[in-house]
């Protein structure tokens, strides 16, 4: 079983690269077209060289999110992704949000207050012995 995972390495990182290069957008591809990366993948991929030259010099590398970039390395790509801890216009929805929560919750609240006095009314007249209202639908 041994024996074969190097034949197995090799095919994985072959594919890897296959699949990587198909999925860069043409923008993001240096030195050669697309389509030349694909066949030097595919014709030297056998001997690691098509796919360790695609990971070293056919794609560009993005600088890590947090890390430091040149200042006109990031524009003209599309924004990265924001955790939404960190992102101001998520919070102020939240807030909006949790405002509007707060005044249904204010007007629900009142009615039944307002539903609790009429049934506390209702009951007194009842063990009073006055004629209670029929129940109104």
């Amino acid at each position: 079983m041994l024996r074969y995972l190097p034949f197995l390495l090799v095919l994985a990182l072959w594919i890897y690269a296959f699949i990587d290069c198909l999925n860069t957008p043409e923008e993001e591809v240096r030195g050669l077209p697309k389509v030349v990366w694909v066949i030097i993948i595919l014709l030297f991929g056998e001997v690691l060289v098509g796919p360790v030259a695609w990971l070293v010099a056919g794609k560009a590398r993005r600088a890590p999110v947090g890390g430091a970039a040149p200042a006109g390395a990031s524009r003209g790509r599309r924004a990265e992704w924001v955790a939404p801890d960190d992102n101001p216009e998520f919070l102020k929805s939240l807030k909006e949000n949790q405002e509007e929560d707060e005044k249904d919750d204010e007007a629900l609240l009142k009615d039944w207050e307002a539903d609790l006095r009429r049934r506390e009314d209702e009951l007194k007249r009842r063990e009073s012995g006055e004629d209670p209202q029929p129940p109104q639908a």
